[in-house]
């Protein structure tokens, strides 16, 4: 049995014996915060119950890296709608340790590409286009230095610097599901550069 089918079984089970009874709540999420974090597989469960955060009360948005990097992209589009039309007062980013972010090299990626069949003639396309695949796949270094860019972007963003939303940093360790504090939202304001 391949993996949709095993879903659509396991699915039908779950509604047979109702299962998402335990589940239910509202869209608004009761600790009205929204947590920005890595989509590693070992972070699934880990993450949200290391801080604490249970069936309800966060949204959680799920990204390669926890990174940002685009002010008006998908992942930004996701943490706006939680805070205005969901009721979000405060964002956490979070970000890991042992990330695959930090070895993503366009080189690397482009080789993986070609691994899995993808055309040489496609990735030129792409590029020839104007998509520039080493800043869209901006690998980095130093995951706290990554975490305060997230929180920076988020923070300065023209729809949220007006009205004081905290936007704290967190490192999580995937194995141990211990928490750095990177920035404290509540003490700290961020401002880019030449903007006062």
């Amino acid at each position: 049995m391949g993996n949709l089918s095993q879903i659509l079984h396991d699915n039908e089970s779950f509604i047979d014996n109702k299962g998402y009874e335990k589940y239910q709540t509202t869209k608004y999420p009761d600790k009205r915060m929204v947590i920005l974090a890595c989509m590693d597989t070992r972070l699934v469960g880990l993450l949200e119950k290391s801080m604490g955060i249970e069936q309800g009360q966060a949204i959680i948005v799920r990204v390669a890296g926890a990174q940002i990097r685009h002010p008006f992209g998908s992942i930004m589009q996701s943490i706006l709608v939680a805070i205005h039309m969901l009721k979000a007062e405060e964002v956490v980013v979070v970000g890991h340790h042992d990330c695959g972010m930090q070895c993503a090299t366009k080189q690397a990626f482009v080789e993986k590409l070609t691994e899995n069949g993808v055309s040489e003639f496609n990735i030129r396309m792409a590029e020839h286009s104007g998509f520039k695949l080493d800043q869209w796949l901006e690998k980095f270094d130093n995951v706290y230095d990554s975490v305060q860019q997230s929180v920076s972007m988020i923070a300065n963003h023209p729809f949220l610097s007006e009205i004081g939303i905290p936007v704290h940093g967190l490192v999580i360790d995937p194995h141990t599901g211990k928490l750095e504090l990177v920035v404290n939202g509540d003490q700290q304001e961020l401002k880019m550069e030449g903007i006062k």
